[in-house]
């Protein structure tokens, strides 16, 4: 029985790949790669759902270094849809040669993501990881040359599909195919394709070139603000507040009302200047709703094991 090491993201195609496999008695093993954008409990919720066993591989130190940087470009947002893909392959061909899977496979349809799965961008990324002849992507395999595991009889060619193009029917009637339960939306679950996100990540780039996944982590919160290079994010609501109390760093001024809910507050950045924290306590103060009803005001400011209390009136 040959061995395959399959890309599951838990979207339709992925799912779609292990069960054509599957059917043809091939021992497959689904892998999902976390980063710091995009995390496995969806993907996983959907394997459980289908009675699928989910290996994840954390890349996300090498996965945010190509964010910073994608050698082949980005898409519309800050996604860089083949710089990505392609590190997940060559993390796949590092497993697939250590621990001894016949050949990589992915849910890859050709013609479907414009930048990312175009006939020159698929066989750019087969050559780059050095797997040329190696990767199956048994949903489009009929439109493709041959691979190994066609040529060497692991799967047979005819059971495969020729699917194109970014139309989902020919997806969609295999579910009932391979009764698939359940499956996760097309382009689900990326922050880097998210516009909101997108526009966020990008000041950040701009203002902090080399930003960390701690950095990543606070401006998926609350409301962005920027003076200079400093970054002053203000929660929402409970939750987000909630949040930014467990991801604070020791260097990280943190602000809270005293006497009246209000958001936290927490500012980022080495030139974090009185001006700056007093316009950080404006801002607390401004998405305070009941504060304005207030003769004067306590504020919290907290950083390290230092705290200090200001009255505001």
């Amino acid at each position: 029985m040959a061995k395959a090491l399959l890309l599951f993201s838990g979207g339709l195609d992925s799912l779609l790949a292990y069960k054509i496999l599957q059917a043809q008695n091939v021992e497959v093993v689904p892998i999902f790669f976390k980063t710091y954008f995009f995390s496995q409990e969806k993907a996983q919720e959907i394997a459980k759902a289908n009675g699928i066993e989910l290996r994840v591989e954390d890349v996300g130190p090498e996965h945010l270094e190509i964010v910073k940087n994608p050698k082949f470009g980005r898409g519309k947002w800050m996604n860089p849809c083949v710089d990505c893909h392609l590190l997940m392959i060559k993390k796949a061909k590092e497993i697939m040669e250590k621990e001894g899977f016949d050949f990589v496979a992915s849910g890859e349809v050709l013609g479907q993501r414009s930048m990312s799965q175009n006939p020159q961008a698929l066989k750019r990324i087969e050559r780059e990881a050095g797997l040329e002849g190696k990767l199956l992507r048994p949903l489009s395999a009929k439109r493709l040359s041959p691979t190994e595991a066609e040529e060497k009889g692991w799967v047979d060619r005819d059971k495969l599909y020729g699917i194109s193009g970014r139309g989902r029917w020919e997806q969609l009637k295999l579910v009932e195919t391979f009764r698939i339960k359940k499956y996760q939306t097309p382009a689900g679950g990326c922050l880097l394709t998210d516009p909101g996100f997108g526009a966020r990540l990008k000041d950040m780039s701009e203002h902090w070139p080399e930003y960390r996944s701690e950095d990543v982590q606070l401006i998926r919160n609350g409301r962005i603000f920027w003076e200079g290079d400093v970054l002053i994010v203000v929660g929402r609501d409970k939750e987000d507040c909630e949040r930014l109390h467990k991801i604070i760093l020791p260097e990280d001024y943190i602000i809270d009302l005293v006497d009246v809910p209000g958001p936290t507050t927490v500012v980022r950045g080495k030139k974090a200047s009185d001006k700056v924290i007093e316009k950080a306590i404006e801002l607390t103060v401004k998405y305070a709703h009941k504060a304005d009803k207030l003769d004067e005001i306590k504020i919290k400011v907290c950083r390290l094991e230092k705290e200090e209390e200001i009255v505001k009136k």
